[in-house]
């Protein structure tokens, strides 16, 4: 049988103990894609923590999975093509685990005539040699020899966000941090402070007009007893009053609420009672994009709109600090041009040389960087391969830093809205990390913002 075509055995052809087998290894997308296509959402299958309380300890694969595989096996080997189940009984023995390897055999046990039916015993054993399942499958088989092309299967892909999920339920059992929440004065904001406290993240204290704070809560039924209020007149008294709080001590981290991020980073950058520090400040967006095989951070897409040299410096060193906390050793950082040569007519190509060139001089620390390079050969091996590039940050990026705040703040979104990821969004670079999250967001992606911080301020405290 080549390998573009698929071949049957015709009922005269097929004999009496005939085998056949294939071997598959249960991944998470298996389970994933099992659950899209038959809307068995168990939590038994699709919730690890579920699965750690109920399930000794470890999620399971959906037992008709493992049957679903003979679909295959008649189909593309016996008889193959123009085969029709006709009847079918099973029995599971075993769990089959997320990583277990199975190999699956059918053995023709009986034929009949009248209707060309084959009898198949069949039977699945995971890598240890244990049977997990067991079944007996009854096959019409075709009375005319078939060969086909092979045909090309759609491409497929789940939008999972478990990269966010994993960093929430790591931060869950830490210490709560105590942080100023400006001006959280409408659902949104409110909502994002209530969640991230009860999900053990954060103890928000609430900083604005007390009256219009528990009049949202009212109107959207928010409970919000737990949590002190630090009543002020309005926004502009709301971001120095919590600004305030961080510098004093009183809070480990700063939140944006109802108000304009400008007028909260005013506050926190003023000379005399913010929290500068000498390091310029940056934002960077923390991705999980679905169609990514790890975290992604982009930098620098809300805060520095046209940066210098020397302003990248600091925006590259803070993106590797906060890659490092979140536990990525040895960051890999792309540098992002229209191309990956040099040329003097960019501008950011040349910068971006200067970047590594700083990084191999110790002046940037932590990380591994590389530039310039295109947006297709940052991210993808096979895009870098075609076009000749050794790199190890090439097709491996943890982080992409941007030509300016235009190129970034559009990078962000297309990949929020076109490729569906979550950004998590973090101001660094001064005495506390600063939340900034958008009316927007989702409430993983506020989770997951939220997150973020609490790791930095554990880090700064040592405590982790």
């Amino acid at each position: 049988m080549h390998a573009d075509t698929i071949t049957n055995r015709t009922f005269a052809e097929i004999e009496i103990g005939e085998k056949v087998s294939l071997t598959r290894t249960l991944k998470p997308l298996d389970i994933q894609l099992f659950a899209t296509l038959t809307g068995d959402l168990n939590p038994t299958h699709l919730d690890e923590k579920f699965a750690r309380q109920y399930q000794a300890g470890q999620r399971i694969g959906h037992s008709m999975w493992t049957a679903s595989l003979l679909s295959g096996l008649f189909g593309c080997q016996l008889p193959g093509p123009g085969s029709v189940f006709a009847a079918q009984s099973f029995r599971y023995l075993r769990p089959v685990h997320l990583n277990d390897t199975l190999t699956l055999t059918a053995e023709v046990r009986e034929k009949r005539p009248d209707r060309r039916i084959v009898v198949f015993a069949c039977a699945a054993v995971n890598q240890q040699g244990e049977t997990v399942m067991e079944a007996t499958v009854e096959v019409i088989a075709p009375a005319e020899k078939i060969t086909t092309p092979r045909p090309e299967l759609a491409s497929m892909a789940i939008q999972t966000h478990d990269k966010f999920n994993r960093l929430i339920e790591y931060c869950a059992p830490l210490p709560d941090i105590v942080t100023a929440v400006a001006h959280p004065c409408d659902e949104s904001s409110l909502t994002a402070a209530v969640e991230a406290a009860e999900a053990s993240l954060i103890l928000p204290i609430l900083v604005g007009p007390a009256d219009k704070i528990r009049a949202t809560a009212d109107k959207y039924q928010i409970d919000i007893g737990p949590f002190e209020i630090v009543d002020v007149p309005h926004s502009h008294a709301a971001a120095a009053k919590a600004v305030e709080l961080v510098r004093n001590g009183q809070a480990e981290v700063l939140m944006k609420g109802s108000l304009h991020t400008d007028e909260l980073m005013h506050e926190a950058m003023r000379a005399e009672t913010g929290i500068r520090t000498e390091r310029r400040v940056s934002h960077v967006f923390c991705m999980d994009v679905p169609s990514y095989h790890k975290l992604l951070l982009v930098t620098d897409a809300a805060i520095n709109i046209y940066p210098a040299l020397d302003d990248k410096r600091d925006i590259c060193q803070n993106a590797i600090d906060l890659a490092r906390i979140l536990g990525i050793e040895r960051p890999k950082v792309a540098i992002l041009s229209a191309v990956e040569t040099i040329s003097v007519k960019i501008a950011s190509t040349t910068e971006a040389a200067s970047l590594c060139k700083m990084a191999d001089r110790g002046q940037i620390v932590g990380g591994l960087l590389d530039g310039p390079l295109a947006m297709d050969n940052a991210i993808s091996k096979v895009a870098a391969e075609i076009k000749g590039i050794k790199s190890e940050v090439a097709g491996d990026a943890d982080i992409l830093l941007v030509p300016d705040l235009e190129a970034g703040n559009i990078l962000a979104k297309q990949l929020t809205f076109m490729a569906q990821a979550d950004a998590a969004g973090i101001v660094l670079g001064a005495r506390a990390p600063i939340i900034l999250t958008s009316r927007a967001d989702n409430v993983r992606t506020r989770m997951a913002s939220c997150a973020v911080a609490v790791l930095i301020a554990h880090t700064r405290r040592g405590s982790r």
